[in-house]
């Protein structure tokens, strides 16, 4: 058998009651130095080797964002087995939220914990390296979505080439069965599995009967005639149609940078910018765009976010520069989530700074009107 790292899991932990004098029964998850219960939005990090046990019964959930995260090597013992799901889950889109909805339902009925399995990178990034689709979200917020969605665990898979070299039935018996301990087995109808894509859900059906495990299969999420998926979405995003990719998915689209200096030609202009670098997923197309920015602290602003080159100033390296709406500090070297609403313009050269200014004002109204059209995210 090949050597398979384990994965780093999220678990989410439910919050107790606040009217419950002692904490509920099924709620048994052990932190270091007796932290049973995280209040909401807490974070614990236990070191690689560190174990969680989940006992039969476990029911844990996420209140808020609260999530303990145990790196590759750690262990989760689900003794009561588990229910699971295994895909990319890149996005977090429709189609995906509904296969959890069934998911969890299933595991709330056999009393095991709902899992999503998911992989990082995608193994495509390891078998066609040249060729692997640009990322729709970051693994951690993959996780975020898929916890929010109700699962009580994301297990985030190391991918490397003894993982892509498993067979189908290598795959079933020794992370389903041997390290899931899944009992039951959630799947949309295209899911492949094992070196070569060869394993199907009708061999996962004969392979989950002969091991007494369920196996349920979730149609396709249709939206104007075709099924959701993260390759439509991919080029939604890819042609700047970032609202029409939105009612894809379960939040907006989403990019994380990290602010870097820049020229500075924004603030001489009176719409100070911020210039983000490390941004890991796909850019939308070059254009003006409305977003919702979170800045460390969790305060948000209206914004109106340039991507692409700075044509004006004779430019060819493509930026992302939000200017936040009503924003007065220092952001350098902060790390800003940008929420994209919708597609306000084309770039395009200015005859004069005058005009220039003069968009770019129009640009933050229409901006801020946009935001608040689209009412709360999740």
């Amino acid at each position: 058998m090949r050597h398979i790292p384990p994965p780093s899991v999220i678990v989410a932990v439910r919050s107790p009651a606040p009217a419950a004098a002692t904490p509920p029964t099924q709620d048994a998850v052990s932190l270091p130095a007796g932290s049973a219960f995280l209040e909401a939005g807490s974070a614990v990090s236990l070191p690689a080797g560190s174990a969680v046990s989940l006992p039969a019964g476990s029911a844990v959930s996420l209140p808020a964002g609260s999530a303990v995260s145990l790196p590759a090597g750690s262990a989760v013992s689900l003794p009561a087995g588990s229910a699971v799901t295994v895909g990319n889950f890149d996005g977090v889109h429709r189609g995906h939220a509904a296969i959890v909805a069934r998911l969890v339902g299933l595991a709330r009925r056999l009393g095991v914990p709902a899992v999503a399995f998911t992989f990082d990178p995608h193994p495509a990034a390891i078998l066609r390296p040249d060729a692997a689709p640009p990322p729709l979200t970051t693994t951690a917020r993959r996780a975020q979505l898929l916890l929010g969605l109700g699962v009580d665990a994301v297990a985030v898979q190391p991918t490397d080439q003894a993982l892509v070299a498993l067979t189908a039935e290598e795959f079933f018996t020794h992370v389903l069965r041997g390290g899931l301990r899944a009992r039951a087995v959630v799947e949309g109808p295209d899911f492949r599995f094992g070196a070569g894509r060869r394993g199907d859900v009708d061999l996962l059906g004969t392979l989950c009967a002969g091991a007494g495990m369920e196996l349920e299969t979730v149609p396709p999420v249709l939206c104007d005639g075709g099924p959701v998926s993260s390759s439509r979405i991919r080029g939604l995003v890819a042609a700047g149609r970032v609202r029409e990719a939105a009612a894809l998915l379960t939040a907006p689209y989403r990019l994380t940078g990290r602010v870097v200096e820049g020229a500075r030609r924004g603030r001489t202009l009176g719409f100070p910018t911020a210039n983000l670098a490390d941004i890991a997923t796909l850019l939308p197309a070059a254009g003006v765009y409305a977003a919702r920015v979170v800045v460390p602290g969790g305060c948000v602003h209206a914004a109106a976010v340039h991507v692409g080159p700075v044509v004006s100033f004779g430019e060819t390296r493509i930026t992302v520069e939000p200017h936040l709406v009503g924003f007065t500090g220092d952001l350098y070297g902060a790390t800003l989530d940008v929420d994209f609403i919708d597609r306000l313009r084309d770039t395009r050269r200015f005859a004069s700074t005058d005009d220039l200014k003069a968009q770019l004002a129009d640009d933050v109204a229409t901006a801020v009107a946009s935001v608040a059209a689209a009412g709360p995210f999740p």
